[in-house]
């Protein structure tokens, strides 16, 4: 009986006629997303370390497996850390995007090999493969849904990403240790960068190996390796362009289409800066917080103050970004109460947290706990005012948090209570 061959269409070696597929081209751009992929990961994992999970409340992930073991205490200083670090996960995964699709696209062929499953070594690898691929994609698709605050998915976002992260660098290790020699000898034979000297008119196949990328009846070249790491290159360098300015700020702003509150040309005032909650979705009218408004102090003894009062009290005006998962930030001029001067105020321990609640009735982040060194910090305040106006109700007023490299979502808005306590 002789052989069966493989069916007719991609399954055929020959079908796949590109002659600048092969392992130098897939050798590079897995190099670029080898280095991408665990910046990604880690800005990650000091994102959900900046939310300081260890404290009470503060948990954005449900405990178990063992992961959440990045934990310390976060620092207020530089004032910008949380931003830079938000800006470089969020820009980063995105210039990411056109790196993975031409990757993918360099080794589409083995996605149709036949047979699909010669041996059970071969079905691990392709296993393993679909895991990268699909944690991967998972990662990038559901990061730029939340992004653009966009949740078409029915589960929970922050969950579902944290581990998803943990999926993909898992992978890419795994992938990495069976490639690598497939890397270097890729390299090598190709004298590393050699390729990319090579304009169109001098583009050639690489050697072909049965079972490898090379086709084994090449179309003549339409595009050089150089040129289509170059296309990438530019799809990467354009998504950069209208992604980072969210982040740089500056006149880079006006280049940052893809920020998901807009890049903040149409606000105008004091107070036309972007966010992510407004008043209306988080249910907070004027009635909440008209003049029967009180803030609640809880240290040595407990303290009510209107705003009236903390207007009051000696204020202080510092320039801090707001900085939030999504990737943006703005730097403003926030002026109020110094916590620390609060927590004198009411006889509060230096060493106790601080536990910060919303007039938000309902939703996420209507709490929050500050630890120690965030509560008594120099620069870190309830703020009344901003560029020297009043916050405005979107903004949070009456009063609201302002802490150093403080993720956004902490930096809680509609202040009704602040309470000092051991953690």
């Amino acid at each position: 009986m002789s052989k069966l061959g493989p069916p007719p269409g991609p399954a055929r070696p020959e079908f796949w006629r590109s002659p600048i597929r092969g392992p130098w081209l897939t050798a590079v751009l897995g190099l670029v997303l080898l280095v991408g992929f665990p910046l990604v990961f880690l800005t990650g994992l000091l994102s959900h370390a900046a939310y300081m999970p260890q404290l009470p409340g503060n948990a954005v992930v449900p405990a178990g497996l063992g992961l959440q073991f990045v934990r310390f205490d976060w620092p207020t200083s530089p004032v910008w850390l949380y931003a830079l670090n938000q800006g470089v996960h969020v820009t980063v995964g995105i210039v990411l995007v056109p790196v993975l699709i031409a990757k993918l696209w360099s080794v589409i062929p083995k996605l149709f090999a036949w047979p699909p499953a010669p041996n059970p070594a071969e079905v691990l690898t392709k296993l393993a493969n679909l895991l990268l691929v699909g944690a991967a994609f998972f990662q990038l698709a559901t990061g730029i849904a939340n992004i653009q605050l966009w949740y078409p998915f029915r589960f929970g976002f922050v969950t579902a990403h944290f581990y998803g992260g943990w999926v993909l660098i898992f992978a890419l290790l795994l992938h990495v240790a069976v490639r690598m020699p497939k890397v270097r000898q890729a390299m090598r034979t190709n004298a590393a960068l050699k390729p990319l000297r090579d304009d169109l008119a001098h583009t050639r196949p690489e050697p072909f190996e049965p079972d490898g990328l090379v086709s084994p009846n090449p179309a003549p070249a339409t595009i050089s390796r150089r040129g289509l790491l170059g296309l990438v290159g530019a799809a990467s360098g354009g998504l950069f362009v209208v992604t980072a300015g969210q982040s740089l700020g500056g006149p880079f702003r006006q280049a940052a289409l893809l920020a998901p509150r807009g890049n903040g040309l149409a606000l105008d005032g004091p107070n036309g800066f972007p966010v992510n909650k407004t008043a209306a979705v988080a249910g907070i009218g004027r009635s909440v917080v008209g003049e029967a408004y009180r803030l609640e102090l809880q240290g040595g003894r407990t303290l009510e103050l209107s705003r009236a009062d903390l207007l009051g009290l000696p204020q202080h005006t510092y320039d801090l970004p707001i900085a939030c998962v999504e990737g943006w930030s703005t730097t403003q001029a926030w002026t109020g109460v110094r916590l620390h001067d609060l927590a004198e105020l009411v006889g509060a321990d230096p060493e106790h947290a601080l536990f910060v609640t919303s007039l938000q009735k309902a939703g996420a982040f209507r709490k929050a706990t500050l630890s120690r060194d965030q509560a008594h910090a120099d620069k870190s305040l309830l703020a009344l005012r901003v560029n020297g106006v009043d916050l405005s109700l979107d903004h949070g007023y009456p009063a609201r948090i302002i802490v150093p490299a403080l993720p956004g979502v902490h930096n809680t808005k509609w202040v009704a209570g602040l309470r000092w306590a051991a953690a």
